[in-house]
């Protein structure tokens, strides 16, 4: 399932489900390592002697966010036993420290005692060997620790702390779990268990007839017990909803810096662009890694997951953010990718959090021969997405600083790995991952990192590589024109493979084509380009009433259906956009930028409840596919408007 809810400050990162229940908890990295797995930390309520898991059918759920902000809005009702939980979740926006408001409403007219109880599942260090789960009286908490990881527990209601507590052992022999103690309204009381180990704790209080009462949960994560030992006074002497208070003061003030005129675009719109930049945020760590997703149930798919930083997405999130005025957030992308740049020049397939290289599975050799294992966009576009972050804020400080060991090195590596006989781009695989060859996405890419290069050089008086540069640059463009054109097709094909000892086109019609324009090769309204995106957009939409655009002919990826066509493939958010952007590009009145607009409006139409986008969308059902929420996503939202208000605002000048 699509994580629905996330909260993060970039170094603590914290996914709950749509029962407000932690499924995933990241730290010391965004991304890595996660101390929950997926499992569920269960909620659970008590009441007139009835006890219910939130889990449970009978409640109902609304799921939002509190304005403009990383703090949830969550509201759980069930009928039955006549109570409302309000719920904000959110982590403080500097210290590694989770907060959870619950405010219950009695709907009935007496005064009912009711228990809350709180369960931890935790698999520290993402592996269940060796954890140890211990009450601690000091200060009446619970905490979970192994080698250098700890995670401190506890709760409030009015001037009382924790009610009881348990400890024991789960998903060994026949225990599944201590959370099955919570469910007579009691827990043991067991202070100590090691191994695969969970922990219960409950709260009580007294819930006034028609009336409200406040309970606070937090939990907080240091590298030992000290750590969390501290953290978890700050909350105590701070108070639990003063903090909670200041964290969505926090980030309000955070999406909201820049005064922003969405020009005609509806309130759903501007909502989601907030809500996007916010969501981007809990994505990007600290230290620089731009995270995928952090969606851990796909693994159930593949026995792997998104929380890696591919260096192309990190680039095209960076450049939105850039765009969006958050030059500061994204400097330490670049440095990161300064440190991971191998010694040829080149960044690898992806990383972990830490900066170590990722799984891949692109091999060294390749029809007996070697090769590097690479996408070669995802170098290019750092280059690219420097430049254009230069150009918006002009700190030439940062360039400068990375001018030897990323910038030179990698264009160096990009004007060498040439394939002499087209002057393209050496083959190497394709921006999906999925085949090697030479990629029209790939060589506009090549081209706009070469290009950066060379402006940068330039800029720095390093007039001999300038040359070298747009020289490289210029020489791939021309062979583009001459090789990755079919004129019986009247448009720009996919790319080239090897086949017999020849070149041969591959005319697979493939959304990412648009990397024409977008990455400056050919201006948006060049006639071939033209030709070449009403061609794709014609083959590529998907006539459902859900709509949307799929990544290429005939995609495999989680495919839903065979008509291919009437479905070609399952409706990508960022392939949709992609089109969006081109129409921005290329209109020439406000009237023009009606389709785009709707365009925005279909995303606002296909997010979650809770304002998650996801990598794909159901084209039968509409609803979410793959991972949720995906930040390439949010970030291609964010940057198509930024180009529409942009371009209407341009528009209207002109009409006006």
């Amino acid at each position: 399932m699509p994580r629905h809810l996330v909260v993060g400050n970039g170094k603590f990162l914290i996914n709950l489900d749509q029962y407000g229940c932690i499924r995933d908890m990241f730290y010391p990295y965004v991304g890595q390592l996660n101390h929950v797995g997926g499992y569920r930390c269960h909620i659970g309520c008590y009441v007139d002697e009835q006890f219910s898991w939130l889990s449970d059918p009978e409640w109902k759920f609304q799921l939002s966010y509190l304005e403009d902000s990383l703090v949830t809005q969550v509201t759980a009702t069930h009928d039955r036993l006549g109570i409302t939980l309000r719920m904000n979740d959110g982590i403080h926006q500097r210290d590694s420290i989770y907060l959870k408001r619950m405010k219950m409403t009695n709907h009935k007219h007496t005064d009912r005692e009711i228990r809350i109880f709180f369960h931890q599942d935790l698999v520290i260090n993402e592996t269940e060997v060796g954890d140890t789960a211990v009450y601690y009286p000091y200060n009446h908490t619970i905490f979970h620790y192994k080698k250098d990881r700890y995670f401190m527990f506890n709760a409030l209601c009015g001037q009382e702390g924790i009610y009881q507590f348990s400890t024991g052992v789960k998903r060994f022999h026949q225990a599944e779990g201590t959370f099955r103690d919570a469910e007579d309204g009691h827990l043991m009381g067991n202070p100590i268990a090691q191994g695969s180990v969970d922990s219960v704790i409950s709260i009580r209080g007294t819930l006034p007839a028609q009336a409200e009462l406040d309970v606070y949960y937090w939990l907080s994560a240091g590298q030992s017990l000290e750590d969390v030992k501290k953290l978890d006074y700050y909350v105590k002497e701070s108070g639990p909803g003063n903090l909670l208070d200041r964290v969505t003061i926090y980030w309000q003030r955070w999406a909201n810096k820049t005064h922003r005129n969405y020009a005609d675009l509806h309130e759903g719109i501007a909502k989601l662009f907030k809500h996007s930049l916010l969501i981007v945020r809990t994505q990007t760590d600290v230290n620089g890694a731009i995270i995928a997703a952090n969606d851990t149930d796909i693994m159930q798919f593949n026995r792997d997951h998104y929380s890696y930083m591919w260096p192309r997405d990190g680039a095209l999130v960076a450049d939105a953010m850039s765009l969006a005025g958050y030059h500061g957030m994204i400097e330490p992308f670049f440095h990161f990718c300064a440190r991971a740049l191998a010694p040829e020049g080149y960044l690898h397939h992806k990383y972990n959090p830490d900066g170590t290289v990722g799984s891949s599975w692109h091999p060294y050799v390749h029809d007996g021969k070697q090769q590097y294992p690479i996408q070669e966009d995802e170098t290019a576009l750092v280059l690219f997405t420097l430049w254009q972050d230069y150009v918006r804020n002009g700190d030439i400080e940062l360039p400068q600083s990375l001018y030897r060991t990323l910038i030179r090195r990698s264009a160096n590596f990009l004007s060498e790995f040439i394939e002499p006989e087209l002057q393209l781009p050496k083959p190497s695989y394709d921006l999906w991952e999925e085949r090697y060859g030479i990629f029209t996405f790939t060589t506009a890419a090549v081209y706009g990192g070469l290009s950066a290069a060379a402006n940068f050089a330039k800029l720095f008086g390093d007039d001999k590589r300038a040359v070298k540069y747009q020289q490289a640059a210029e020489a791939i463009k021309i062979s583009m024109e001459k090789h990755l054109w079919n004129e019986e097709l009247g448009r720009y094909v996919r790319g080239l493979y090897r086949r017999d000892g020849q070149w041969v086109q591959d005319a697979t019609p493939e959304s990412s084509i648009f990397g024409l324009f977008e990455f400056g090769v050919f201006p948006p309204d060049d006639e071939r380009v033209v030709r070449t995106m009403q061609e794709l957009r014609k083959q590529l939409t998907i006539r459902t009433s859900v709509g949307g655009i799929a990544r290429y002919y005939h995609d495999y990826y989680f495919q839903k259906s065979s008509d291919l066509e009437r479905i070609p493939g399952n409706p990508w958010i960022i392939c949709t956009l992609w089109f969006a952007k081109y129409d921005i590009a290329t209109a020439k009145s406000l009237e023009d930028l009606e389709t785009p607009r709707r365009t925005l409006e279909w995303v606002v139409d296909r997010s979650m409840e809770s304002g998650m986008l996801s990598e794909q969308v159901d084209p039968i059902s509409g609803s979410p596919l793959s991972v949720a929420p995906l930040t390439w996503s949010h970030a291609t939202f964010v940057s198509a408007v930024l180009e529409y208000t942009h371009k209407y605002h341009e528009l209207s000048k002109l009409q006006f």
